[in-house]
């Protein structure tokens, strides 16, 4: 009995320890390979935040063999991003889990909100380009948020995004110059051409008043004689 007592004693003592040992142990491995840091460019790097809102986005679909009807396009937060060089505005939304683009065009100073019919939440509008798909798409879209007060807000913030695009985008303002400059063009064509048809006219009475006079001169000479 009594040797069997020390046995166990001794068995205790043993595991003990190689517990002990085992939690005392740090294993620390070091990688065969070390891969380097990758950053991942969003695009958005070079642009300002304006309004950043969760939202559920539609497509109006007319390819469809039993008539156009509105398709889900994804869920997740859309944003109104303002480019801090050239003052454009787009609308970027991304799905949720996926991050997958649903949405990405310019909003242009011509764009228009159109409340949706039966709900207070939504708004439609067309975009002459959108580049969810990689390929510029002329697209019918429908944008739902879950309050009313979401909804306007986004509204508010589209219709400042439009006045920001009309005034400040390089691209529109060009646009405008060039357009001003044509008219200016056209004018000072038309006034230089009043001018000239004024000058002639001028010229055309002198003419004829020195035609008069010349007449006037020989019967005054025939007179005399």
């Amino acid at each position: 009995m009594s040797e069997l007592g020390e046995n166990n004693t001794r068995d205790r003592t043993l595991s003990g320890s190689s517990n002990h040992s085992e939690s005392d142990v740090d294993a620390h491995y070091e990688p065969i390979i070390r891969l380097p840091e990758v950053k991942i460019s969003t695009n958005e790097e070079e642009e300002v935040v304006l309004l950043k809102l969760r939202a559920r986005l539609y497509r109006f679909d007319t390819t469809n063999e039993e008539g156009p009807e509105w398709k889900e396009r994804g869920t997740g937060e859309l944003k109104l991003l303002r480019h801090k060089e050239n003052n454009s505005v787009r609308i970027v939304m991304r799905r949720d889990k996926t991050f997958k683009v649903c949405a990405n065009h310019f909003i242009t100073p011509w764009m228009e909100l159109k409340p949706s019919t039966g709900t207070d939440k939504a708004f439609v509008y067309t975009v002459a380009a959108d580049f969810a798909d990689e390929q510029a798409k002329t697209e019918c879209l429908a944008v739902k948020f879950g309050t009313a007060e979401l909804a306007n807000q986004f509204k508010d913030k589209f219709n400042e995004a439009r006045n920001i695009v009309k005034t400040k985008c390089k691209l529109y303002i060009d646009d405008e110059n060039e357009d001003s400059e044509e008219e200016l063009s056209e004018t000072n064509s038309h006034e230089n051409n009043d001018v000239e048809e004024n000058l002639t006219k001028q010229v055309r009475e002198k003419l004829s008043n020195l035609d008069v006079s010349k007449e006037e001169t020989k019967e005054d000479e025939a007179s005399k004689k």
